[in-house]
């Protein structure tokens, strides 16, 4: 069996010659062969001629054949022979290739990259980065090593390092930088999305959860909560840089790594043992959150465990449910959905559309084309694990809710009863088709939320993006902005068709509008027409029989003059009036003095008898 020092300097020939940078699977391959190099190395690398020999068993091996041209061999020392070598006529012992590591260590704003060969040490890496940044050795803690903290000696061989690896330096006997530029950078971390690689350690889960720069430690913790049931109080964590003494302390200012930083999650089993393996772990353990635990910390007296206090209280917070079961009122069930996501999540969230899916369609596509908008379905599912913090950081982001209230109708419902499940996917194939349906049938409970954005067409509505709840801000934010897009350039193509139709219609309508006055007017004039035959002939002024003289003025201030027999009937005046184009019916006949008006006396009564005699100014006036 090879000693430690054996193995390492096996590993290190193992990946000088197959290439393989991953040492997790270049143990295992060494495992798989008990540790003979040879015979790991002839399992990797085809063999086709020449032999390799080991210096551990002795025997002769066939192997690739070496080519002393391409692979000259170095000066060797008996303390760096190494772990197998080439037969060749020299016999010429030759050693490994140096394996180049790469190192991308961040200090507050800045990334330094420093490449080295894995022979050497801690102490060097550190005297590159005292010449890049400035900063003493001794004064530079140099953390983010996988197996803890290591001495400046360490080499770096002994770690089995990965190719990349990212590190971060801490100077916390230095002053921090000047108030302006540390403002800045704080601004700008605060800016920025981190992504937490959190493992709950009794299950072994990984959780990778998105956190914006203002985030706060203890709002990181009750999401951890939602998602292992482990109240914050017992939480037991690995991996918290010592900066983060507060809970309250924003992730920008907490020194965790960006743009991820690895953490991991357990339960403590009571608080004496809390607090006895507090004080043995190291100073990068951020164990165990005495918030929200004031109130609880008697609780063990009366024989219930706090854990169980933080169930019970979770639960009366999810007693209710979002939805009714079996609803009959798809308004009803959405006025439901809506007060509870506010009770859960706080009243800055999307403006669920309170009624059936079906006048969601009405409100956002039914419309004229400047006032439609993209329909988002919420398709909300309690069991989900990435339920709360999808809605709590990603659907109630202001930027988001402000960006939905602006271009959506936003339609809700919850699918974690089976019930108002079946009853969504029904609606489901019914208005976007069996395939929709079928891609909602067969995502998993932990796949959901689900936002679906649906564009309404001329003959069918269209899903443009079906958005899961594993995302971030900005993305969830991207991916509504190019459906946006997508939308924006088929509604001016419908404005444009709405336009060019409506003005067809306005032709269709002035020209019917025209031919209609058209044959009215043909009509009036042939009413006129007739009126005016039938009118008895003007008498003389000169005449056997009493002649009335009528004298008329019409609203444009011309006047109409004929003789009348003082015994012809007032109807004979209105139809000479008519046939002028005043109907009697639009218009009244009034006489000055004394101001009368004529249109309201008999009509089959003489002038002689009305005092339309021997002769009279009359005017037309239209009636209201």
């Amino acid at each position: 069996m090879a000693s430690n020092m054996d193995r390492e300097m096996i590993l290190a020939d193992f990946q000088a010659c197959t290439g393989i940078e991953n040492i997790d699977e270049a143990i295992t391959l060494l495992e798989q062969n008990n540790w003979d190099l040879v015979a790991a190395i002839n399992g990797v690398i085809p063999q086709e001629n020449g032999i390799l020999q080991s210096d551990y068993g002795g025997e002769t091996i066939p192997g690739p054949a070496f080519d002393p041209a391409s692979h000259p061999a170095p000066a060797t020392t008996p303390s760096s022979s190494s772990a197998f070598r080439p037969v060749m006529p020299s016999r010429q012992i030759v050693e490994r290739q140096p394996r180049m590591l790469d190192f991308r260590v961040e200090y507050r704003d800045r990334n330094v990259d420093v490449v080295l060969e894995d022979s050497c040490t801690v102490g060097e890496i550190k005297q590159i980065l005292e010449n890049e940044l400035q900063i003493p050795v001794s004064k530079m803690l140099l953390k983010g090593w996988k197996t803890g903290d290591v001495e400046d000696s360490t080499v770096l061989k002994s770690l089995h390092l990965p190719k990349n690896n990212s590190l971060y330096v801490l100077t916390p006997d230095l002053p921090p930088p000047s108030s302006s530029s540390h403002a800045g950078a704080l601004q700008e971390s605060l800016n920025q999305n981190f992504m937490l690689i959190i493992t709950h350690r009794e299950v072994q889960r990984e959780y990778n959860l998105n956190f914006s720069g203002s985030s706060t430690i203890q709002e990181v913790k009750r999401n951890v909560y939602d998602l292992t049931s482990i109240p914050v109080r017992h939480q037991l964590w690995e991996g918290w840089p010592p900066s983060a003494t507060d809970d309250s302390m924003c992730l920008a200012e907490s020194g965790i790594s960006y743009p991820c930083h690895r953490l991991t999650v357990g339960r403590r089993s009571s608080p004496a043992q809390t607090r006895e393996q507090s004080e043995e772990q190291s100073t990068d353990v951020h164990m165990v959150s005495d918030s929200d635990g004031d109130d609880f910390e008697d609780a063990t007296e009366f024989g219930v465990d706090d854990g169980e206090v933080f169930g019970m209280a979770s639960s009366a917070l999810r007693k209710s449910p979002m939805m009714p079961e079996n609803a009959e009122n798809e308004g009803d069930a959405l006025l439901q959905f809506t007060a509870e996501f506010s009770s859960r999540y706080g009243d800055c969230h999307p403006v669920f559309f309170i009624g059936s899916l079906e006048a969601a369609f009405q409100e956002a596509f039914y419309v004229k084309a400047r006032d439609r908008k993209l329909l988002a379905i919420y398709l909300h599912h309690d069991e989900s694990v990435l339920t709360n913090v999808f809605c709590s950081q990603m659907l109630c982001a202001e930027s988001i809710v402000s960006y939905l209230s602006q271009n959506f109708i936003t339609w809700a419902w919850d699918l974690t009863k089976d019930a108002n499940r079946a009853r969504f996917l029904t609606m489901c194939n019914r208005h976007f088709g069996s395939v929709v349906a079928q891609t909602i049938r067969t995502q998993k409970t932990d796949q959901f939320p689900l936002f679906l954005i649906i564009m309404g067409k001329r003959s069918s509505n269209e899903v443009l993006n079906v958005i899961q709840g594993n995302t971030t801000v900005d993305e969830l934010m991207m991916r509504l902005m190019a459906a946006m897009e997508i939308f924006s350039a088929q509604q001016q193509e419908d404005i444009k068709d709405e336009d060019e139709r409506e003005a067809r219609e306005n032709v269709k309508r002035e020209q019917d509008e025209a031919y209609r006055l058209s044959l009215e007017a043909d009509r009036a004039k042939a009413i006129r027409l007739s009126l005016e035959q039938a009118l008895p002939p003007e008498p003389k002024e000169e005449n056997a029989e009493p002649v009335s003289k009528l004298r008329i003025r019409t609203p444009s201030g011309e006047f109409l003059e004929r003789r009348f027999l003082a015994s012809n009937k007032l109807q004979i005046v209105f139809d000479f009036v008519a046939s002028k184009g005043f109907p009697w019916d639009e218009f009244k006949l009034l006489s000055t003095f004394p101001r009368r008006d004529v249109t309201q006396l008999d009509p089959n009564k003489s002038l002689l008898e009305v005092k339309l005699f021997p002769q009279e100014t009359l005017f037309l006036e239209a009636k209201e």
